[in-house]
């Protein structure tokens, strides 16, 4: 089975505020509150498996761990529109240090990524030589 990889993207602070820490803690979560229509094509796409990289949005717009899709997409429960959907995931590491916003849009590799791109959109592919590069910088 290939696994695919994925950018999310979460406001640590906030009144929805949710950040990695807390994942660590709580070990698994359900991805919700997607409401952008590309970002929820996207998570159509996800199944289990595949790995996520955990970016903290706001004051901090950096890559700061990884979690891992744990179900296939299902309607949002807590929503009356059935194309919001959500996924399961679960805490899969931490990175050794968080790749900044800044060494990503400095990186000539990253110049046709959504990231770099599409700045507003929360859920995002990630092509394997991106990954393989962020979890490289991320090493030190």
């Amino acid at each position: 089975m290939m696994v695919n990889y994925w950018l999310a993207k979460q406001e640590p602070s906030g009144p929805r505020g949710y950040n990695f820490e807390q994942l660590k803690k709580d070990k698994t979560t359900v991805w919700d509150g997607v409401h952008n229509n590309l970002a929820l094509k996207h998570m159509r796409e996800m199944k289990s498996g595949d790995l996520i990289l955990f970016y903290h949005t706001g004051v901090e717009r950096q890559a700061v761990g990884i979690m891992q899709v744990t179900s296939k997409p299902y309607s949002n429960p807590k929503e009356d529109v059935e194309r919001f959907i959500v996924v399961d995931v679960k805490y899969k590491k931490t990175l050794k240090r968080p790749v900044t916003l800044t060494e990503i849009k400095n990186n000539k590799k990253f110049k046709d990524w959504e990231l770099v791109r599409i700045s507003r959109l929360s859920v995002m592919p990630v092509p394997k030589l991106i990954w393989d590069e962020i979890i490289k910088i991320s090493q030190g």
